[in-house]
């Protein structure tokens, strides 16, 4: 019951999380950040069920052409004779060698066919997981001007610096949200590595969930930092 993540589950965490936001910071930006999120994160949901059906129409394709190539192969193999004399003996060998390349090229051929529904399914995944990724980034652009050190307003100011007009307790449910933001889209990358189990897509949810700790790791430094200074305030 607990050894596979429930997409489901995963939905309904971003849409309370969405909520959260939205009703803590009404129209912000990071509100309709958590609102793509969730929309993203509804889509991955039919999207790996699609990317996990199998595509019944193209594999009997490759396997018609599959049989036709064989079909050649064999008819090209049977068509060799035994040679009677030297001079024979010397064009069946030039002709072993030329079945013997075109069975070579056959075998890459077929393994290339095979192959198409696998990096069909990857294609696709690797583009929602640059999605994913490109959110991550927005989601740390959100929190990047958001300073502990400033909260009471002690810090200079000069012409171009950001307004920032959250109370420390604001500050600190922003960030919470923002680390929040950044473990649910990483859950989302992790299904299509959970049903897809393609090893180049394994690796690039590996990237997303390293970028998000390490985005994550951060914001948590400035949390540490609010919680000190509320404590010797």
């Amino acid at each position: 019951m607990f050894r596979s993540l429930d997409a489901g589950l995963i939905v309904a965490t971003a849409d309370r999380l969405q909520r959260r936001i939205s009703e803590r910071f009404p129209g912000s930006g990071l509100s309709r950040v958590a609102a793509e999120l969730l929309l993203v994160a509804r889509e991955t949901s039919a999207r790996v069920a699609e990317l996990s059906r199998p595509r019944w129409g193209l594999r009997a394709g490759i396997g018609v052409l599959i049989l036709i190539m064989c079909a050649v192969a064999v008819l090209t193999v049977s068509r060799l004779s035994l040679p009677g004399s030297f001079t024979a003996l010397s064009e069946f060998v030039q002709l072993l060698e030329s079945a013997i390349n075109d069975v070579v090229f056959m075998g890459i051929a077929i393994a290339f066919l095979i192959t198409i529904e696998a990096r069909i399914r990857r294609r696709h995944a690797l583009k929602a997981l640059h999605e994913l990724r490109s959110l991550v980034h927005i989601v740390d652009m959100h929190q990047l001007t958001k300073d502990p050190d400033t909260v009471d307003g002690e810090a200079s100011q000069t012409a171009s610096s950001p307004e920032r007009p959250l109370s420390r307790f604001e500050l600190g449910r922003y960030l919470d949200y923002c680390s929040e933001l950044l473990s649910v889209t990483s859950k989302v990358a992790a299904l299509y590595a959970q049903q897809l189990q393609d090893p180049v897509v394994l690796e690039a949810v590996n990237e997303v969930e390293t970028l998000t700790t390490g985005l994550s790791a951060k914001i948590w430094q400035k949390l540490v930092i609010l919680g000190t200074a509320k404590s010797a305030g």
